[in-house]
């Protein structure tokens, strides 16, 4: 079996087509499994908080949410929206 020289081009090369399949990758997963209405365990997880926590967030108005059947459920444009007119930014 003959020998094969690699060279640093070919590892360029080999590093650029993996990473634009890893993103190709991760972004058709991130669009996929984002859904438009989560339930409070969801929210309670992605942001990790305390059931009492997302309770007072319902209560003071601060996450809109809607309730069918007994189950409340969340926009997910809603929450990336609190989230965003909450952001704080600090100048050192």
């Amino acid at each position: 079996m003959p020998a094969q020289i690699i060279t640093t081009d070919d590892l360029r090369e080999f590093k650029m087509e993996l990473l634009s399949e890893l993103k190709t990758m991760l972004t058709s997963h991130s669009n996929t499994n984002e859904k438009k209405y989560l339930k409070s365990s969801d929210i309670m997880e992605m942001l990790k908080i305390s059931p009492g926590t997302l309770q007072n967030l319902r209560i003071n108005g601060t996450l809109p949410y809607s309730k069918v059947g007994g189950v409340i459920y969340y926009d997910f444009d809603d929450i990336k929206k609190v989230i965003a007119e909450n952001r704080i930014h600090n100048k050192f």
